[in-house]
């Protein structure tokens, strides 16, 4: 049988419409890829072709007549919003509560603790966006060297620290040292390495974050290395999952470069997943309220496709989807509670098939670990059975 790989590709807070819980959220009436549409109509033909605008409520115009992919949506079924949550789910793992979140800020006697550990005092520690808290707290940082503690919607525990006082390796082991101590009912999703350069009223966040996971159950990525297959990680796959179940990871930042990395991968991997990450939709335009940014963003992603469809083998299959909704259109700059869309494409695969909406975004790892002729231990139930045949 010749070789084939999967190419899952996480357009990271791209939602294609409110889960029928949103109202729990704070997110009814979200909608991610509506509203930037809606806000800035971009030409995305490639991911047109492939069946975007046909997926149920994607509240875009001119579905394709005959897509080149199959095309769906899916629920969230574990509880939050969040980076990690998604992520592990897609990959089989369902949680059955949500990670803590803290939009109090964190308990002093915690403060105290991790302040003692690290042998610095803290600035912050209260629920703020990550450019607006430089402003207000990032020239005080700057004269007494203490790092900025903050938090938001979403179970993070981050830390921003401008690398002339506090070097990005001195920042990553200020968060080991917290995500170490951040156990129990603290134990937050992620610690985030937020670092930053520049001068007052002129911040700006560098490429240098990473993020510090909590080590996740079994997922895909175990299966597949147990079964002797690659697992290439791109962009921030590796922080989500702790290195867990990878063979191999380019740490790219931004979207460009980690398009660039999974071109990188497809033309170096045999057989196995590339597992990618575009992180930019979330960090740069969601959170910021950035309609124009974003809509430009997935029209470079577009752009990108005809060569990612260029170097897929004749059995390779890609998975496009997303983690959660970032609607830069909707109140506040948190995360949103939406569905996340699907498409699904291979020279294998006849194309027009719709996926409807599925149960949980866990059909993603039975779907990939089904490619691969694996057995499901995980959650989640497969659709490659669907896919006709391209005779």
């Amino acid at each position: 049988m010749m070789a084939k790989r999967a190419i899952l590709i996480v357009l990271d807070g791209v939602g294609i419409g409110a889960l029928p819980d949103a109202a729990r959220y704070g997110d009814l009436g979200a909608h991610t890829l509506g509203h930037v549409y809606a806000a800035c109509p971009t030409a995305l033909p490639n991911l047109w072709r492939l069946g975007l605008a046909n997926i149920q409520g994607s509240a875009l115009p001119n579905p394709a007549p005959k897509p080149m992919g199959a095309f769906g949506r899916a629920r969230e079924r574990s509880p939050g919003k969040d980076t990690t949550t998604g992520h592990w789910e897609i990959s089989g793992a369902v949680l059955a509560q949500a990670f803590p979140t803290f939009p109090q800020g964190f308990p002093a006697d915690f403060i105290v603790a991790y302040e003692a550990a690290i042998g610095r005092g803290t600035l912050g520690n209260y629920a703020s966006s990550g450019t607006a808290i430089l402003d207000e707290l990032g020239a005080r940082h700057m004269a007494t060297g203490s790092p900025i503690v903050y938090t938001s919607a979403d179970s993070v525990f981050q830390i921003a620290a401008h690398e002339q006082i506090i070097p990005p390796q001195e920042l990553y082991r200020l968060c080991r040292v917290a995500r170490n101590m951040l156990t129990g009912p603290l134990a937050v999703g992620r610690v985030i390495a937020r670092p930053f350069v520049g001068q007052p009223g002129a911040f700006m966040r560098t490429g240098a974050r990473r993020d510090f996971s909590l080590t996740p159950p079994e997922t895909m990525l175990d299966i597949l290395l147990a079964a002797g297959l690659e697992t290439c990680g791109v962009g921030k796959i590796e922080d989500i999952f702790c290195n867990r179940g990878l063979t191999g990871s380019n740490h790219a930042s931004g979207n460009l470069a980690c398009i660039e990395a999974t071109l990188h991968a497809m033309r170096g991997m045999k057989e196995g997943l590339i597992f990618t990450n575009l992180v930019d939709y979330d960090m740069l335009y969601g959170h910021r309220n950035d309609a124009a940014g974003f809509a430009q963003a997935l029209r470079a992603f577009d752009d990108a496709l005809p060569a990612i469809f260029g170097a897929m083998g004749p059995e390779d299959m890609l998975i496009i989807t997303a983690d959660h909704g970032c609607d830069p259109t909707h109140p506040g700059t948190d995360h949103t509670r939406e569905h996340i869309p699907l498409l699904c494409y291979g020279k294998a695969f006849s194309g027009g098939t719709d996926l409807g909406t599925r149960d949980t975004y866990a059909d993603i790892a039975a779907t990939v670990l089904n490619f691969f002729g694996l057995g499901n231990p995980l959650a989640g139930t497969s659709w490659l059975a669907a896919l006709q045949p391209n005779t």
